[in-house]
């Protein structure tokens, strides 16, 4: 009994002075928990949205100002035409839009009923029928509101229209989604083994001892995997088109740009992870779950960013797939182009920059 308390005790003391063990034990669970409590939300929470009020009476101000309290809602720019309602929309900043008709109060005080247009972006069907619900509840209140007090009785009826997707399909919000979460997760994980499995067969004096640079090392690792994701993408887009029925709206040149894009910051977060690392086994763990929880949660795929505290969405900026499957809705579903989508385009040119620098910079040209 005394030399099992001696082996448990030296176990404790092993375990108490490995960081990574103890990182393992505490601090991923820790971070899960968090992550998920904070990040798992179906609640709506400040959307962005605009109100288009040709009425400009004071029913219609009565119901705007309720949607501005409400704290389920951040009311962007106000606009005046359908044509600004349209080109707000494919620039990805609001989620929904309220217009109230010129004749809105008119059609209360004489017919007792009247409609207002509610216009989503049901790229995200589940958060689409999420606004929809909350701003048809808010109308009701109104109407109810009015009918206590002794007003005529009301009836206002919202008029739903699904924009980019009004079959509330699932193949427009998955596809942009399961593209970045592949390519993402496939060529992180296949360059991260690329320079570890030099290390480990002992090969990497022969690439040392070449009069190759360590940025021709890096492209000549990358190169290959460049290409077969470039293959992987278009099997996907195929499989969209002709099995889902999934139509490319936007520019299939520009698409094929931004997915190169998005492979090479891949692949350079890859190689990073790779030059890091000294065996292919904490490479593949760092590549599928350091890559997978914050693709799912943080890259808006699955969850609304903005229904996240700050500190989330200041951290969702440095996630590249976020950036990408962003690029991909607008020009996949919303037929936008290039200058819908520059500033994500220039954000993930950022992000693959920066890796690459940091990967020449922390490439060994002497083995340890």
């Amino acid at each position: 009994m005394k030399q099992l308390f001696t082996f448990v005790k030296k176990e404790f003391y092993h375990v108490l002075r490995d960081k990574k063990v103890l990182f393992i034990l505490f601090g991923m669970p820790i971070a899960q928990i968090l992550l998920f409590g904070f990040a798992l939300s179906s609640e709506v929470k400040d959307s962005r949205i605009i109100i288009v009020d040709y009425a400009k009476d004071i029913a219609s101000q009565q119901i705007s100002a309720k949607i501005e309290a409400s704290r389920y809602f951040d009311v962007q720019k106000t606009v005046q035409t359908h044509q600004q309602i349209e080109d707000v929309f494919k620039e990805g900043v609001i989620k929904a839009a309220v217009v109230f008709p010129e004749d809105f109060m008119e059609n209360l005080s004489r017919q007792k009923t009247a409609q207002v247009q509610l216009i989503m972006d049901a790229t995200d069907i589940n958060l689409a029928n999420q606004i929809s619900n909350y701003l048809s509840s808010i109308i009701r209140d109104y109407q109810q509101e009015q009918n206590i007090t002794g007003a005529l009785p009301y009836q206002i009826t919202p008029e739903i229209r699904m924009l980019y997707n009004p079959q509330l399909r699932g193949a427009p919000n998955f596809v942009p989604g399961v593209m970045a979460m592949v390519l993402l997760l496939v060529c992180v994980m296949m360059t991260a083994i690329a320079i570890v499995k030099e290390k480990e067969t002992g090969t990497m004096e022969v690439l040392l001892v070449s009069p190759m640079r360590p940025a021709m090392v890096i492209f000549s690792k990358a190169i290959p995997y460049l290409a077969l994701s470039i293959v992987n993408i278009c099997a996907i887009l195929l499989l969209s088109v002709f099995l889902l029925d999934l139509p490319i709206k936007g520019s299939l040149f520009l698409l094929m740009g931004e997915s190169c894009l998005f492979i090479i910051t891949c692949l350079s977060l890859g190689i990073l992870i790779s030059i890091q690392t000294s065996s292919q086994q904490v490479a593949m763990l760092i590549s599928l779950m350091g890559m997978m929880l914050p693709t799912l949660l943080l890259s808006g795929f699955m969850f609304p960013i903005e229904n996240m505290p700050i500190p989330l969405q200041v951290i969702s900026n440095i996630i590249p797939a976020k950036w990408y499957y962003i690029i991909v809705k607008d020009i996949m579903i919303k037929g936008a182009g290039f200058f819908a989508v520059w500033k994500e385009t220039l954000v993930l040119a950022g992000i693959t920059l920066l890796f690459f620098l940091i990967s020449v910079k922390r490439f060994k040209i002497r083995l340890e």
